[in-house]
């Protein structure tokens, strides 16, 4: 009876702890220290290997290493540790955390403004505002515990974004992007952080330029898309191309041509019957001017997927 009543009292105590007019106490965040509620202080070689799962693109992997500090303008430079998967990330545009990001807030890019997708120091009940995947949103600090820190925000367009940042790894442990009706559009997670990476480290500033689904058609089908340069006066590095076909099996084939305005013919490709290709993805020469599509599709439940973007390669030497 002696241990049930001293078992009861210092229940009731630890209970009071987490109880008052306002702020958090210790009790309610567990073992999490004022270093891992404060902005991290990211390292050239800092590193943090992610799982990326989208519906249209499926599950792919990247390793998102720092690979520049910029004190002059504030920024920290994000890139990816495989040419392959820079290129990959650069036309399918589903990783917005890459490229520039602010050193006084982690801020990504969007639209060429930075976003306070971060809100140091943590606290719980804080709310605010910004922009990201092509939705505003408001979000709000729900939960601070061992060192995580767990959102949620809404967007105008009823999406709902919920991610958790990880002070002890300095970057998030995991987001969900799910939509109006439900679809999950996108989830991170983190498999992996080190630091020291040595190696190439690889940046594709991408714009998009051309994404359209041609289907089954009993003509030729014919589109054009136009290179017009990073700016005015800049030409973008490359063009990135991603692919992804479905030919039917009974009777279906199919082929595709990308010319430029000088005639060369940088992509070409055909399918036989039965034929897939999943997820593809290359670069050809930026060339300034229309460039002309022409694809064929025989078979029922063919289709081809073509995305281009227009790039500008940065890379480093770790």
């Amino acid at each position: 009876m002696r241990a049930y009543v001293l078992s009861l009292l210092m229940m009731t105590v630890s209970l009071a702890g987490c109880i008052g007019e306002g702020g958090v106490s210790s009790s309610d965040i567990g073992n999490t220290t004022e270093d891992e509620l404060a902005l991290p202080d990211w390292e050239i070689g800092d590193q943090w290997l992610y799982t990326f799962i989208t519906p249209e693109f499926g599950e792919d992997s990247a390793r998102l290493v720092v690979a520049d500090v910029r004190t002059d303008d504030g920024l920290f430079m994000l890139g990816i540790s495989s040419e392959g998967e820079a290129q990959r990330h650069a036309v399918i545009n589903h990783n917005p955390f890459l490229g520039r990001v602010t050193m006084d807030g982690l801020s990504v890019y969007e639209n060429g403004e930075p976003q306070p997708v971060f809100n140091f120091p943590w606290n719980v009940g804080d709310s605010w505002e910004f922009r990201l995947l092509g939705q505003d949103w408001t979000a709000t600090t729900d939960n601070i515990y061992n060192g995580e820190v767990s959102v949620s925000a809404t967007s105008t367009e009823d999406h709902v974004l919920s991610y958790v940042f990880s002070g002890r790894q300095g970057f998030i442990e995991s987001l969900l992007w799910t939509d109006s009706e439900g679809v999950d559009h996108l989830e991170m997670n983190l498999n992996q952080k080190k630091t020291g990476y040595t190696g190439d480290v690889f940046f594709y500033r991408a714009g998009d330029i051309h994404d359209n689904l041609y289907e089954e058609n009993d003509q030729e089908i014919y589109d054009t898309f136009l290179d017009d340069g990073y700016s005015p006066n800049e030409a973008w590095d490359t063009l990135v191309w991603y692919l992804d076909v479905e030919i039917s099996q009974q009777g279906g084939s199919g082929s595709l041509s990308i010319k430029d305005h000088q005639g060369a013919s940088p992509l070409t490709r055909a399918w036989g019957a039965g034929a897939t290709e999943k997820g593809s993805f290359g670069t050809i020469p930026s060339n300034s001017g229309d460039h002309s599509i022409t694809v064929t599709l025989r078979g029922q439940d063919s289709f081809v997927h073509l995305k281009v973007a227009g790039a500008l390669v940065r890379s480093w030497t770790l």
